[in-house]
């Protein structure tokens, strides 16, 4: 059978060879003709024009002109070799140098030849110059169809170290559709394409790096951010679709003792509408006899906890266990000791199980989950070692999952005889339109409520030289008992600094406020530090916590009601927020100073406008994803992303994710399966997408 040319290895293009071949396998993960023709360019020079050398003007932009190389000079300048040519066309005459690559220039270029230069106009010695231009023989030019828009693409710097240009690319990609362009097969059914009024892919591809104009340009884009988009929610879709309807769920019809008293006699305050809405939205998968997977997402301080602990008691009442995992000990301890007080004398058995947990607990830990008298395991990463055993785990809640891994979440599900319900939890608000592309698989609730009676944090912005003003502020507030958090930044790739910053930070203020006042906490602290800190804070023997954003997540003192935020302009505005959530939890007012120097950038200032002037995390994660893109929005990767996206940007074309989605809801309408003959490479791609990997090899 003749092998497709899209699957000929790119050693064999010409100027590649097995040694190029490897570079672009290690660097750009690129091996065949088709890899290659996936690798979009970044920007396109419009290349329509070509100047007359007497209108070349300093200073202008990337522009091309042609003409005759009239001589070559060497120059001596600074202990090197400057080699030089002079251009000239019927207009004037400039130069062209070069700082390297002497002796091939040479050989290679004539004086006969009429080239096309293109490059950047610069002053040297007084008169225009280019240096290192791009150079080819005009006819060359001339003989190409439509190149009026010249690709250019993002080079490794390994790359740059192999002479492996974007003119080179360029070239690569010519031969790369001359063999395999005809071999381009669409993967969208003909009605998509018809009713969206796409280009074919094939035509994208060609489009995408050698433009006819303008407009097809643009609509290569469209139709590639497109593909992308609906590749991602056709599979989720699939997958829930399959999953709805092959994986059984615990039944739980059940309302009984747990949680009929608890409600009754147990619960803190009235719920909210929002609060009501999910908890019938979890009731009714648990009742339903399919599996539940469900992501619930609510502001900081929202109430998403009593949600939970309404699950579990349920769960209970019908003769399961429920395991919650969170990503730290200090949000662990901070679930076990609010779920405990809660609950109070119900007999409602609940464990802690974190790598702290001693080994003589531990083991009683384990035998009382196998013997099933244990209602609930609270832990850490510590719940999937293989030593925990379930008597009957039948519903588990992932508490800020995007730290988590995929491999650690499953093995938590393969503790049970069948896939127990899950709900995923997070407490950073993700715009709808992000979340279906990050969950699409997973049904989604919402709290977009706040429990009654909190007031509304008072955001305030502080410079450096205004730092008097807060100490004075702060030590009012210990005055009226109130107690205080000072968060310093802790960046991976500055961490030594950072710390030095932490450390320099905490003298200054346990010197300004009283050394018995403060405490520290951060994550070079043992698990025992850790907890004599949050224990005398919570205690109120220290007044004041100096600690990195290991608060972020988990620590929950009523009666702390000032956040300091030193460097806030250091922080994503979704960081900033989940900070700030740290405090008014309790009746008294509280406040969030954020603390920056003078001099900020411009997407600093915005940030910090933004906090100042809302408290509304769905509205902030509007404006982070507006600002920032995806890649950061939940502390995730475009890593918290489910597929790696070539082209599309979730940020910048939630639209067309908007459109791409309808589609794919629309062919699973019609049909579920995929198994119409229109839809088998859809099938195919649906299939072989894993991994993150979107899998564009199947369209072809």
């Amino acid at each position: 059978m003749r092998q497709n040319p899209l699957e000929t290895p790119i050693k064999f293009l010409k100027s590649v060879g097995e040694k190029r071949a490897k570079l672009f396998e290690e660097e750009l993960g690129i091996t065949t003709v088709f890899d290659l023709l996936m690798y979009f360019p970044y920007k396109h020079y419009d290349r329509s024009r070509i100047f007359n050398i007497c209108d070349i003007q300093p200073g202008e932009a990337l522009i091309q002109f042609k003409g005759r190389i009239t001589g070559f000079k060497t120059i001596e300048a600074r202990n090197r070799k400057i080699l030089s040519a002079t251009v000239s066309d019927n207009t004037g005459t400039t130069e062209v140098i070069w700082f390297a690559g002497h002796s091939w220039i040479t050989k290679n270029l004539n004086t006969t030849t009429e080239y096309l230069f293109f490059g950047k106009p610069n002053l040297f010695n007084n008169q225009i110059s280019f240096a290192h231009p791009e150079i080819e023989p005009l006819e060359k030019y001339y003989a190409r169809n439509n190149f009026t828009f010249s690709p250019v693409y993002s080079l490794p710097e390994k790359f740059r170290k192999n002479n492996i240009t974007s003119k080179h690319i360029q070239e690569l990609m010519l031969q790369a559709l001359s063999m395999g362009e005809a071999f381009l097969k669409d993967m969208l059914p003909e009605s998509v394409r018809n009713d969206l009024g796409l280009l074919s892919f094939q035509e994208a591809i060609r489009q995408i790096h050698f433009p006819n104009n303008h407009n097809l340009l643009k609509k290569a884009e469209y139709r590639l951010k497109f593909d992308e988009f609906f590749i991602i929610h056709l599979t989720l879709l699939y997958r829930q679709q399959l999953r709805k309807k092959n994986i059984k769920g615990f039944p739980m019809p059940k309302v009984g003792y747990f949680f009929n008293q608890f409600y009754k006699t147990r619960l803190p305050f009235e719920l909210t509408n929002a609060q009501k809405r999910v908890v019938r939205e979890i009731f009714n998968d648990l009742k339903s006899g399919k599996q539940m997977n469900r992501l619930l997402q609510g502001d900081v301080g929202s109430g998403k906890t009593l949600v939970i602990l309404l699950a579990v008691l349920l769960t209970a009442d019908n003769g399961y266990q429920s395991a919650i995992m969170a990503p730290t000990e200090i949000l662990a301890n901070q679930h076990y000791k609010s779920i405990t007080k809660l609950i109070g004398p119900l007999g409602f058995n609940v464990a802690l199980l974190t790598g702290s947990t001693k080994r003589k607990e531990r083991e009683e830990i384990h035998s009382q989950l196998r013997k099933g008298k244990i209602h609930l395991l609270i832990g850490t990463h510590a719940l999937i070692e293989d030593t925990v055993e379930f008597a009957k785990l039948g519903f588990v809640a992932i508490d800020e999952q995007h730290r988590f891994g995929v491999a650690q979440r499953a093995k938590l599900w393969t503790k049970s005889e069948q896939y127990p319900h899950v709900l995923v939890v997070t407490a950073t608000p993700i715009p709808r339109t992000l979340a279906m592309t990050l969950y699409g698989d997973l049904d989604l609730s919402v709290i977009d409520e706040l429990p009654p009676g909190r007031k509304p944090i008072k955001t305030i912005h502080y410079f450096e030289n205004d730092r008097t003003k807060l100490n004075d502020f702060i030590k009012k507030q210990i005055a009226l008992g109130q107690q205080i958090y000072f968060v310093f930044p802790l960046i991976e790739e500055s961490e030594k600094l950072d710390y030095q910053n932490l450390m320099e930070g905490y003298e200054r203020i346990s010197s300004t406020f009283g050394k018995n006042l403060t405490v520290m906490l951060h994550g070079r602290m043992s698990p025992k530090e850790k907890e004599e800190s949050m224990q005398k804070f919570i205690r109120k023997e220290a007044m004041i916590m100096v600690s990195t954003t290991v608060i972020e997540v988990g620590v929950d003192v009523p009666n702390a009601t000032v956040m300091v935020i030193e460097s806030a302009h250091r922080f994503g505005l979704s960081q900033l927020h989940q900070l700030r959530g740290r405090v008014g939890r309790g009746d008294e007012q509280s406040y969030c100073i954020l603390l920056t120097p003078y001099e900020l950038s411009s997407d600093s200032r915005k940030r910090i406008l933004v906090m100042a002037s809302t408290n509304d995390g769905f509205l902030i994660a509007e404006k982070d994803l507006t600002m920032r893109g995806a890649g950061d929005i939940e502390g995730t990767r475009q890593s918290g992303l489910p597929f790696n996206l070539r082209i599309a940007s979730i940020s910048a074309d939630q639209k067309i994710s908007q459109i791409a989605r309808q589609a794919a809801e629309k062919i699973l309408e019609q049909d579920p399966l995929l198994e119409n003959p229109e839809n088998t490479k859809l099938l195919r791609v649906v299939n072989n997408t894993k991994n993150g990997n979107l899998s564009w090899s199947m369209i072809s």
